[in-house]
């Protein structure tokens, strides 16, 4: 049974390149196809240029309206190393706040994370802090094959910790090739007690292509108003 989303959803990974950017342009899409005024929050985008999750989001969405991102390092490390690194400030009072204050112009925001849930974000908080903080539903995204085990199970751990509500699991890529892929849902839903959804790869070139395979995979319910 998934929980509801009523003014944001937020979107962890287990790691850095599992997928979260297609699961929030998925879900940002499907909100706004539905009728909500739905924007994606990216708190902190490192590694800017090249990578711009924002960017695609709004490109997926066909409107810049769609997407924020608050702030944006060069260095691809995490968000408090690249400050460190950069030598730019980043404070997590600002982004947390950051964060409320966009999602508060708008009907509902999706919130992406920066890599995993123990990823630094500043003054020794970390990507579950303001996870727990804001206190939205979240959405785990990870890797289908081998190793997505112990990865999703201690996220979910972690979330579960911070009380934080958990709508599922979203196993990223899977195409079923192999032992691990083909049992890796049934006992993932055994191990954490919440659904699993599989979403295999996705021809983004064009990134509408993120709102459609989520609408394809996902339950319609994970986009209900509470």
């Amino acid at each position: 049974m998934t929980t509801t989303v009523n003014d944001g959803l937020f979107v962890v990974g287990t790691g850095t390149g599992v997928g979260k950017t297609v699961v929030t342009a998925g879900l940002t899409g499907w909100l706004r196809a539905r009728g909500r005024d739905a924007i994606a929050v990216k708190p902190c985008q490192t590694g800017y240029p090249p990578d711009d999750d924002a960017g695609f989001v709004a490109a997926a969405c066909g409107t810049e309206s769609a997407a924020t991102c608050l702030r944006r390092l060069e260095p691809a490390l995490a968000p408090a190393v690249a400050a460190d690194v950069a030598d730019a400030d980043l404070a997590y009072d600002e982004i947390l706040s950051g964060v409320e204050d966009a999602i508060g112009r708008h009907d509902v925001g999706v919130v992406e994370g920066i890599g995993g849930l123990r990823v630094p974000l500043a003054d020794g908080r970390e990507v579950v802090d303001l996870v727990a903080d804001l206190g939205f539903p979240t959405v785990v995204v990870a890797r289908s094959g081998l190793g997505t085990l112990n990865h999703t199970g201690m996220t979910v751990d972690a979330l579960e910790r911070r009380d934080v509500p958990i709508c599922g699991v979203v196993l990223n890529e899977y195409e079923g090739a192999t032992t691990a892929e083909r049992t890796n849902p049934a006992v993932i839903e055994s191990m954490t007690g919440y659904p699993v959804w599989t979403m295999p790869p996705l021809d983004l070139t064009d990134p509408a292509a993120a709102i459609t395979g989520v609408q394809s995979h996902l339950p319609e319910d994970i986009v209900a108003t509470g």
